[in-house]
C-alpha cells in the first residue's frame, strides 16, 4: 500500500473503501441474489456504469427457472452483457428471502 501526502497534510491511498448493497440480478437464464459492492458515497447505478465487463457479486444465491436454488457461491463474476436487470434489496425483502 502507498501513501501519498499533499501539501496541505491530506493523504491519498490505493485503497478504495467499498460497501457491500443487497441486489437481485435477472440474468437471460438466471436469478441471482447477492451484494455487489458500491464505492463508498456513491450509488448502485455509479458502479453499473463503469466500462468493466464484468461485475463482481459477492455471497450470490442462482436461482433456476422453477426458483429452486442452484448453488451457492462466496464470489461470481456476471457478464454486464447478460444482464437483463437489476435492483437494489431492502433489508425486509432480504430476510424474507432467507428464511
Amino acid at each position: 500500500m502507498t501513501i501519498e501526502y499533499d501539501e496541505k497534510g491530506k493523504f491519498y491511498t490505493d485503497i478504495v473503501k467499498k460497501l457491500p448493497v443487497p441486489v437481485v440480478i435477472q440474468t437471460v437464464t438466471h436469478l441471482v441474489r447477492g451484494s455487489v459492492h458500491v464505492r463508498e458515497g456513491e450509488r448502485l447505478k455509479n458502479e453499473l456504469e463503469r466500462a468493466e465487463l464484468f461485475l463482481a457479486v459477492t455471497n450470490a444465491v442462482v436461482y433456476g427457472t422453477d426458483d429452486k436454488v442452484l448453488f451457492t457461491v462466496p464470489f461470481m463474476a456476471v457478464h454486464r452483457a447478460q444482464m437483463i436487470w437489476i435492483m437494489p434489496m431492502d433489508e425486509d425483502s432480504q430476510k424474507e428471502s432467507s428464511e
